[in-house]
């Protein structure tokens, strides 16, 4: 083993060699971005040297591998974790010190990959973080979004969407594997041609789309594994027509060659027309297309047959995106290597897993019939077999019950159902929160949970909780390790052992000087960022999240204007001063999330102009929130703002990670909640509002949502604010009517029947937070009931009881 000196020696040889090959200079020489781009290199020569000797026991062991399949991973910056997870921040911190350079510059050079927006892809990033450090041969397989989701800008608090160039620093990260391209075909036509028992696949007149891999290299924590994340750019085919050139038509000769390229340009295209519904779906099958041609090359490479693909591989669909990896694995399988279709089938339903991520109706994806089988004639076919066998299937078992079996169907009323798809062809479909599972099986999935009872089941969220904990709050995990050791780097559910310490006064002393030292690191951020300065001595209350009505910004919107109507009314109210900070974007579609980022921006410009009330309230709106913004906020919050109406939201992963920083819930009876609640107890998480039962009974009654203005004066007080004045030269009676007085269902996430259960709860908080010590404590007993939300835990569920997958010794 090498020493520190030689380890140092080393890092500071390789990163002259770097600026010399790349650069032509000497690091006395180098600009802070040459150093930037020195070191990442070096880093991912270190993983990729990794790579290979784990690839090599892979090989040896030949344990069966899982394929994990999302349309995103939200992976953040890649430099300082991987430096961390390869134990080599200081040494790197004092070559670098030593050359005249800094790793802190260095690492805030280092873009967020835009390879994610939301939860989805965080959830995604942290399996794969947790895959590699247990030991697991995982891959990853996604698409390179040229520009992203979007940048987010607020301009007089409209959101404004810029392209996210993440690649112009960030394609440091990536492999580029041209021996690994492929090609995916669109359109055309289809002939089946038999002879004999056989049938022959004719296609004809498509379009091909080469698929050119990127990889990018993840780390594991202390660990032999690097895993990969491979990437797909969409490159087109066609040969660039030079006569269109020599006859001057330069514009038309480029179109011809970028109209495939648009497939990897951004994530999640709006779809609010037929042409960006064509884009996402010929995305989704671009995903699982390349990423299942890469599967079976490597398989066959391997092993030379396919007859133990089963036995060796486990594809997870993380959401339905990747659904079509199912009839594409039939296509493949039937078209190309001659399965039979009961073969095939029975090869498919053991390999693929799905997790469900949503109990929305709105949100089960959904494909009409017309375009599907314009784009994608062939999966056309196979899926309408599946759908008749299914059917067939299904009037054995329910003979003459026609409205279940259309409910089940893949295929009705013109439209493809891909959650439906994704059920049936899975061996195990699991939801993300004890909650959010029993509501699959008694609601959106019942009529399958009935059908088939042994396919369901639940793995919890997780994190990755050295990236939220031991990374981005050091003064928490030293105050860790000095009293519980550091043992719950590696096992999180070591961390119950803090509890020990709840009545230790020096300890809960050492967390209030972490919690404020992690105030004043965010402040400075913000102030740097903004120009404006945060009270450090108020309560931090969060919400970052997408922004989505059932998510319930508004909500919280409407408790903050209410604190405003009670300062104007009364300026010496006794009102514990806050910092209610807001993040999150809106999908570039979604009118009315963005009329809501609009309505916190203008609240908060409006309480800033107030000279009394900004000395007491202020409302922070984050602008392009993302992970490493996300990584100096959740240590520095004391609330944590998880206010979804009961039984819409899934889990939630921001919860945990607010949890594990040591702050405290506000929240419903509502994904991750409940588990936290069971962890924590009644006492150290403040839940408010309806249950999900309940909300369903308030629906059968009749909501009528005016009722709960008339009954509750602070309610009033905060809407009457939207309905008689502007905010900040904005005018928001259009919320005020979506609240009280829409055509359909007024106020459909019930923010109004929860409000007053809502300010009450959030009264007694800040009771409760002005007595320190009390606080501290409850703060303590959620840093040590946080073990159970660790994504090392959940990839242990997953490993166990669903892919059957162990651990590469």
């Amino acid at each position: 083993m090498s020493t520190n000196a030689e380890i140092k020696t080393q890092i500071r040889q390789t990163l002259e060699d770097k600026l010399i090959r790349y650069f032509g200079v000497h690091s006395d020489e180098a600009t802070p971005e040459q150093m930037y781009k020195a070191v990442a290199l070096s880093v991912k020569d270190s993983l990729s040297s990794k790579r290979g000797e784990f690839t090599k026991t892979v090989k040896k062991a030949r344990e069966k591998k899982i394929y994990y399949l999302c349309m995103e991973f939200l992976v953040g910056r890649t430099m300082k974790n991987a430096i961390m997870n390869l134990g080599l921040e200081d040494e790197y911190r004092e070559v670098l010190r030593d050359m005249g350079h800094d790793l802190d510059a260095s690492y805030n050079m280092d873009p967020d990959l835009g390879l994610g927006n939301g939860g989805l892809g965080r959830l995604a990033a942290c399996f794969m973080d947790s895959l590699t450090t247990l030991g697991y041969a995982a891959t990853g397989f996604s698409i390179c979004y040229e520009y992203g989701f979007f940048k987010q800008k607020l301009v007089e608090g409209n959101q404004i969407e810029l392209p996210d160039m993440w690649m112009d620093r960030g394609e440091v990260w990536l492999n580029p594997r041209t021996d690994k391209a492929c090609t995916v075909r669109f359109g055309g036509t289809v002939h089946e041609r038999w002879n004999g028992d056989k049938c022959d696949i004719i296609y004809e007149n498509y379009n091909e789309v080469r698929a050119l891999p990127y990889d990018l290299l993840i780390s594991g924590s202390d660990s032999k594994a690097v895993n990969n994340l491979r990437l797909w750019k969409a490159v087109d085919t066609t040969t660039f027509n030079m006569n269109l050139v020599s006859q001057g038509q330069y514009v038309r000769a480029m179109q011809e060659t970028s109209n495939a390229e648009i497939i990897s340009k951004v994530l999640y295209p709006s779809d609010a027309h037929d042409e960006g519904k064509l884009l996402r779906l010929s995305q989704q099958y671009f995903l699982v297309s390349a990423s299942l041609q890469s599967i079976l090359n490597d398989h066959l490479a391997v092993y030379g047959t396919l007859g133990n693909l089963a036995d060796k591989i486990a594809i997870h669909v993380n959401d339905t995106h990747p659904a079509l990896v199912i009839p594409e694995l039939m296509r493949i399988l039937i078209d190309v290597y001659s399965y039979t279709w009961n073969d095939a089938w029975r090869t498919v339903t053991k390999i693929v897993s799905y997790t469900n991520h949503t109990v929305l109706p709105e949100a089960l994806e959904t494909w009409n019939v017309d375009l599907f089988r314009l784009k994608l004639p062939r999966i056309y076919m196979i899926v309408e077999e599946i759908n008749r066998r299914l059917c067939a299937d299904l009037w054995k078992m329910y003979p003459g019950d026609w409205d279940r079996i259309s409910r089940m169907s893949v295929i009705a009323y013109n439209q493809i159902r891909m959650a439906n798809l994704s059920v049936i062809a899975s061996h195990t479909v699991n939801g993300v929160s004890a909650l959010h599972s029993d509501i699959l099986k008694k609601t959106i999935f019942h009529d399958f949970y009935k059908a088939y009872p042994a396919k369901f089941t639940n793995v919890t969220n997780g994190i990755a909780h050295r990236r939220w904990l031991c990374y981005s709050n050091k003064g928490l995990s030293s105050l860790l390790n000095e009293t519980i050791g550091d043992s719950y780097r590696k096992d999180p559910q070591r961390l119950s052992e803090f509890i020990k310490y709840k009545d230790d006064k020096a300890v809960l002393e050492r967390l209030r000087e972490i919690k404020a030292e992690n105030k004043l690191a965010f402040s400075k951020h913000w102030f740097n960022k903004t120009g404006v300065a945060l009270d450090v001595n108020s309560v931090f209350d969060t919400q970052v999240k997408r922004i989505h009505e059932y998510k319930r910004q508004l909500l919280n919107v409407l408790k903050v204007l209410s604190l405003y109507a009670e300062i104007k009314n009364n300026p010496n109210a006794e009102i514990t001063p806050t910092t209610f900070i807001f993040g999150g974007k809106a999908a570039s579609g979604y009118h009315m999330a963005k009329n809501i980022i609009r309505l916190i921006w203008s609240l908060g410009e409006e309480i800033a102009k107030d000279p009394v009330a900004r000395d007491i309230i202020k409302v922070a709106f984050v602008e392009e929130y993302n992970v490493t913004e996300s990584e100096l906020l959740m240590p520095a919050t004391d609330i944590s703002e998880q206010i979804s109406l009961a039984g819409k939201e899934a889990s939630g992963t921001g919860c945990m990670k607010f949890m594990i920083n040591g702050a405290l819930t506000l929240g419903t009876l509502d994904g991750a909640n409940v588990e936290i609640r069971e962890a924590v107890g009644d006492d150290n998480i403040y839940i408010f509002g309806l249950t999900d039962s309940q909300v369903d009974d308030l629906w059968k009654r009749g909501y009528e949502s005016v009722k709960y203005y008339m009954q509750s004066d602070r309610l009033r007080s905060a809407i009457d604010i939207l309905s008689s004045k502007t905010l900040a030269g904005n005018d928001f009676k259009s919320i005020v009517s979506y609240l009280l007085y829409s055509h359909g269902v007024s106020d459909p996430y019930m923010c109004l029947a929860d409000f007053d259960s809502y300010t009450k709860t959030f009264d007694r908080m800040m009771k409760d937070y002005a007595d320190a010590e009390t606080w501290s404590k409850k703060s303590l007993v959620n840093i040590a009931g946080a073990g159970f939300f660790a994504a090392d835990r959940s990839i242990k569920d997953y490993a166990d009881n669903i892919w059957h997958i162990n651990q590469v010794k």
